[in-house]
C-alpha cells in the first residue's frame, strides 16, 4: 500500500506545481483539390497525428457511388473490347510528405482481365511515384515501350510473394505485379474478388502501389485494414505502406481507401 499512497502524493504535489496532464493530438485531415463528378467530388487527402502522416489516401463522396456512370456512358476511356473506364487523376495535398507524386480514381465498371477474377464493377486507386508527364508517356508507340516494361526491378525492391504474372504492360500505367497468395488468386479455393493490393513497376522501377476495391464490397461499407508484403528497400525511400485500409467515414460521408502503416522504408 505504500507506494500507491507515495503515487497519490507525488500527483497531488505535481498538480499542485500546475503539471499538465499530455492530451493527444486529434487526427487532422488534409485534401487535396476537389475533382467535381457526377454525385459529389473525389479528392486526396492525408491524415496527420501530431505532425506525422499516418494515413495518404482518396476519398470519395457517398452520392457518387450511385451516380456511376456505365460502361458505354460517354466521357470514358475505350478499352479494345468496347467498354470505357474512367479515370480521375487526383493532386495530393501540399507537403504530404510521402514519395508519392499523384493518384488516380479508375472507375472499371465492366472490369477487366483476367476473366473470372476481376471483371466485375471495381475501383482501381493508383499512388504514383512518377510524374504525370512520366505516365503519360507509357505507350505502346514510346521509345523503348517494350524493353522499359521488361526491365524488371532489383529482387530487393519486390516485395515477398509478388510476381509478373505476364499480361501485358497497360498504357499509361505499367507492369502489374500481383500477390498469389490473395484469396481471388489461390490455385486452390480461390474466393470472389472483394479487395487487394498490386505494385506497378516501369523501366526498372517500382512505379505505384494500387488498391483495388470492389464495388459490391465497398457498398456494404466495411472499415478493414489489410496488411501488405513490404520490400527490402524502395527507390526512391520514404514513407512507404505497411497496410491499406478501405472505410466509410460516416462522419465526413465518405468512402476512403487509403494507405497506411506508413514508415520510412
Amino acid at each position: 500500500m505504500v507506494p500507491v499512497v507515495l503515487l497519490a502524493s507525488g500527483c497531488g504535489a505535481d498538480a499542485e506545481a500546475g503539471a499538465e496532464t499530455p492530451q493527444a493530438s486529434s487526427p487532422e485531415v488534409r485534401y487535396g483539390p476537389a475533382v467535381e463528378v457526377e454525385g459529389g467530388v473525389v479528392r486526396s487527402y492525408v491524415t496527420e497525428e501530431g505532425g506525422r502522416v499516418v494515413e495518404l489516401g482518396v476519398a470519395v463522396d457517398a452520392g457518387v457511388l450511385p451516380a456511376l456512370p456505365g460502361s458505354h456512358d460517354p466521357g470514358g476511356i475505350v478499352t479494345p473490347d468496347g467498354h470505357s473506364i474512367f479515370v480521375w487523376e487526383l493532386p495530393l495535398p501540399e507537403n504530404h510528405g510521402t514519395p508519392f507524386d499523384h493518384a488516380t480514381l479508375d472507375w472499371v465498371p465492366a472490369g477487366h482481365e483476367p476473366p473470372g477474377v476481376y471483371d466485375v464493377p471495381h475501383f482501381d486507386v493508383h499512388f504514383y511515384t512518377i510524374t504525370t508527364a512520366e505516365r503519360m508517356a507509357i505507350v505502346p508507340t514510346g521509345p523503348e515501350f517494350g524493353e522499359k516494361a521488361a526491365r524488371h526491378p532489383a529482387p530487393e525492391h519486390i516485395p515477398a510473394g509478388y510476381v509478373d504474372p505476364g499480361m501485358p504492360p497497360v498504357p499509361q500505367m505499367g507492369v502489374h505485379w500481383v500477390d498469389l497468395s490473395s484469396p481471388e488468386l489461390r490455385p486452390e479455393g480461390a474466393e470472389p474478388f472483394t479487395r487487394t493490393f498490386i505494385y506497378g513497376s516501369w523501366d526498372g522501377r517500382i512505379t505505384f502501389v494500387e488498391p483495388m476495391v470492389a464495388l459490391s464490397w465497398l457498398e456494404t461499407r466495411p472499415d478493414e485494414t489489410i496488411p501488405v508484403a513490404t520490400a527490402e528497400r524502395y527507390d526512391p525511400p520514404g514513407l512507404w505502406p505497411g497496410a491499406y485500409r478501405v472505410y466509410f467515414d460516416a462522419a465526413a460521408d465518405q468512402y476512403r481507401v487509403a494507405l497506411t502503416d506508413l514508415g520510412e522504408r
